[in-house]
């Protein structure tokens, strides 16, 4: 396929090079790349951090009087050969050989946070993704990403006169973004074709540029479509139930066509979250298109490199789809992959009744062979909620592992930050792992600290007071209230943010609780604080809408004034003002429903401090010397009496700990105390919660074990699969004939000796596991799971064997059990086989 930059005019060649600097969203990320087009046009720049619409708006004057510029120039070559630098220099992929058997990586997202140039995202989940595809260039781990390209992205947020929530849906117009189309050999705009009921549906194909990292968006606003058709790519998350699936054939069935189309062959399939699980279908159809291989066997074959990363805490949040629906839109596609639409709903159901719903995750899971959530805890939740799709297996071995979430620093650190750890850790200390970071963020001085903290904070004074004036304007504020706008905010107080989406479980009104508590100690005069807040509710949510209007009719109050300021229209470029400016950052969700959250984690390389609920990734980064912790650590429900002991811990945290940490100074007028956490919050945190560790582990972990299972199950056309297949197929029919004889056993005073018979009717004793199993003695012990070995076979019995195994004295032998289960060194258990019998 060949990839061509175009711009409705050519550049003078003098600036050759330009368009691939205003391409790649990973180079737009780092810091300093902003100032060639500061120099170009600060005006279009400040208001729309678009390099890409830069050079197809600036005039040929201002093109002829930069041709010439030899400051710009200089500028241009300095990036040039940076860029230069970064993209031929060895990466740590290309070092680690133990991975170099891994072939490209497939990362599907329904949203891409990567820059304000490119608005196709919501929130967190998005955000995580461009972060991931950041992290992966700089590490060179062969990744390639797929997503839409919405015509409208989600929705722009203001706030009217009265405080509540005004929503826009400003036109993503693709000649003005950093994508291009992608062309094959012939120069025809590739094209991916799907068939819906009684029409084709035609997807162009798209490329934006992260860094090494390719992403590639679909679209169907093709004019060849149908007009009901064309704004299947329309709004993110928009429409009803009907687009949603819509939305979802796209990505997954069109994604892996796309991919199939491009000639990228992808040993592993990431789906971050269940929203793309369709490529699993289709995957499998392919494969067994390409080998002649039933359904079966080729997902059998290729679910050995798929890899699902959930971020849902909560069963409400999985995308359902009726039967109806099903049926509707994936009766042809059943076909063409020679099953009936009622095995993809199986695939997709729980088990239970045959009219359930298709559970987008459920489908997800039983077509990959690891599934993980994004934190140590959301790990734990997510085992709870997946536990009925592996009925009687213990909760703590219901097959969900995890890897915590992490932000790329790069893109999050402001200049201040970056200027600060470079001197220490050097400039490229973000494209090796970062386990020696920790000692080098310990040698700064306190000097050093405060005083970069000090300008942080006035740059982001600076930054609120502009957008407040501007927010004024818009509401034609008279001029002495527009006068206030220059002053507002004290550069010296204590700063605090709380921003994020206003959903009910992140509970953006607790800090409002007691509405003049919060007003004392914002206006404490011996330990003043302000309060910056920011987030959008979602447009059908009243509820959220309504605390929004709260807070602005709290912070228009004039006992408030200069105290707390909302922001709207909460974006990537306003999330790394606050994160790189504020004192404190408050979390306040209700446990366990935040999956991991990141926001907090963009102000480690900062140098600013958390207070935030035990839950997610806080819930595993917390002690004393790092921040403060809110809750107890346990879950309490949607419990009115204990949200309100919680606003009073609040309270008391920042009344007796925070505020005398941030003004308690020495001699030299620095908090030492403040400054010890941040140091320490730097130093043990950063490294360990970015997103270079993140894809490290992903890439160790899982997509390296993957790629060996993908390519032993796929060799020979997927001869290995079909074994496996067959041999699961035995175990289906001849499990419910498996049973234990009595179990016996005898005791000395250092062990236990258990033995037991099992027979096993038809089944190879080679698939098949007994285990000695004991429950944990306490909430922090683990289980006991011991192989039990087979000796010799049962006197007069047909494939049946005596099992035994030794435990250390110590428990009653009352405590131990054995138990069956299918198991061999190639099947993951119990993701392709969830039966288990229990000795009864």
């Amino acid at each position: 396929m060949v990839l061509t930059h175009y711009f409705a005019r050519p550049l003078p060649p003098q600036l050759a090079g330009l368009e691939e600097l205003a391409a790649d969203l990973l180079w737009l990320s780092n810091t300093g790349a902003e100032k060639i087009w500061q120099m170009m046009d600060a005006g279009l720049w400040d208001a729309t951090a678009n390099p890409w619409f830069l050079l197809e708006s600036v005039s040929e004057t201002r093109l002829e009087h930069l041709r010439g510029n030899p400051v710009f120039l200089q500028e241009l070559r300095n990036q040039l050969e940076k860029r230069k630098a970064y993209l031929e220099c060895p990466t740590w992929f290309d070092t680690t050989h133990s991975l170099h058997g891994l072939s490209h990586v497939a990362y599907f997202s329904m949203e891409f946070g990567l820059s304000e140039a490119l608005p196709i995202y919501s929130g967190g989940l998005g955000i995580l993704a461009g972060d991931y595809l950041k992290a992966a260039s700089d590490l060179g781990v062969p990744l390639v990403g797929v997503g839409l390209l919405y015509q409208q992205g989600y929705f722009r947020q203001g706030i009217a006169g009265d405080g509540h929530q005004v929503e826009y849906y400003p036109f993503n117009d693709p000649t003005l973004l950093p994508v291009v189309p992608v062309r094959d050999a012939d120069g025809e705009w590739l094209r991916i074709a799907l068939t819906l009921p009684g029409r084709p549906l035609v997807l162009r194909v798209w490329q934006a540029t992260v860094g090494r990292v390719p992403l590639y968006l679909l679209d169907s606003n093709d004019p060849v479509n149908s007009p009901a058709d064309r704004p299947i790519t329309g709004s993110l998350y928009g429409g009803n139930p009907e687009m949603r699936l819509l939305q979802e054939i796209a990505l997954g069935i069109g994604g892996w066509r796309a991919l199939q189309a491009l000639g990228i062959d992808c040993h592993i399939c990431h789906l971050n979250e269940g929203h793309a699980a369709l490529a699993v279908l289709e995957r499998a159809r392919a494969f067994a298109k390409q080998t002649g291989q039933p359904f079966a066997v080729a997902l059998r074959a290729t679910r050995a490199g798929n890899l699902f990363t959930t971020h849902t805490p909560v069963p409400a949040g999985f995308d359902r789809f009726s039967p109806n629906l099903i049926h509707h839109y994936l009766t042809d596609f059943a076909r063409d992959c020679g099953i009936s639409v009622e095995e993809i709903l199986r695939l997709g159901q729980g088990g239970g009744r045959t009219d359930e719903p298709l559970n987008m995750a459920y489908l997800a899971i039983q077509g990959s062979a690891a599934v993980n959530g994004v934190s140590r805890l959301h790990g734990d939740v997510s085992r709870r909620i997946f536990q009925s799709l592996f009925p009687r297996w213990p909760q703590a071995e219901v097959p969900v592992g995890y890897v915590t979430n992490g932000i790329h620093v790069p893109t999050w650190h402001s200049a201040e930050s970056d200027a600060l750890w470079s001197r220490l850790c050097g400039p490229n200390r973000w494209r090796q792992p970062t386990e020696l970071l920790e000692e080098r963020y310990r040698q700064t001085n306190d000097l050093d600290l405060w005083e970069f903290r000090a300008k942080s904070r006035m740059k982001l004074v600076l930054a609120i007071r502009k957008r407040r004036k501007c927010h004024c304007s818009m509401l034609g504020k008279m001029p002495h209230e527009m006068a206030t706008c220059s002053c507002v905010f004290d550069p010296n107080a204590l700063t605090l943010g709380f921003a994020r989406r206003f959903a009910t479980y992140k509970r953006p009104a607790l800090l409002l609780h007691d509405p003049n508590r919060l007003l004392r100690i914002l206006s404490n005069p011996a330990a003043p604080m302000q309060l910056v807040i920011a987030g959008k509710a979602h447009p059908a949510d009243d509820f959220g809408k309504e605390l929004i209007r709260r807070w602005n009719a709290f912070a228009e109050q004039p006992e408030a004034s200069g105290r707390i300021v909302f922001l709207d229209d909460y974006d990537m470029q306003m999330a790394k003002e606050l994160v790189s400016g504020v004192d404190l950052w408050i979390n306040n969700p209700r446990r366990p429903w935040e999956a991991s959250g990141t926001s907090g984690m963009k102000l480690l390389a900062n140098g600013g401090l958390n207070l935030s609920e035990l839950d997610g990734w806080w819930a595993e980064a917390y002690s004393p010397e790092v921040g403060w912790a809110l809750g107890d650590g346990q879950e309490h429900g949607e419990d009115p009496a204990w949200d309100a002991a919680e606003a009073e811990q609040l309270y008391r945290l920042l009344e007796g700990e925070v505020a005398p940490a941030f003004y308690d100074r020495d001699s030299r007028g620095i908090p030492t105390r403040w400054i010890a956490k941040l140091r320490e919050s730097v130093a043990q945190l950063t490294g360990r919660f970015s997103a270079n560790r993140m894809v490290r582990q992903y890439t160790e972990q899982y997509y390296h074990p993957l790629n060996a299972s993908f390519q032993k199950r796929s060799a020979k056309n997927g001869a290995r699969a079909g074994e496996i297949e067959e041999q699961l197929q035995q175990i289906a029919l001849h499990w419910r004939e498996v049973r234990f004889g009595p179990l016996s056993f005898d005791s000395s005073e250092t062990e236990l000796r258990f033995c037991v018979p099992v027979y096993l009717d038809e089944l190879s004793p080679q698939w098949v596991q007994v285990d000695l199993y004991a429950e944990p003695r306490g909430p922090e012990d683990p289980s006991v799971c011991l192989p039990m070995v087979r000796s010799e076979p049962l006197a007069g019995a047909i494939n049946a064997f005596l099992y035994r195994a030794s435990v250390p004295a110590g428990r009653p032998a009352a405590d131990y059990t054995p138990r069956a289960r299918p198991f061999h060194s190639e099947l993951f258990v119990p993701l392709e086989a969830h039966q288990i019998l229990w000795y009864a």
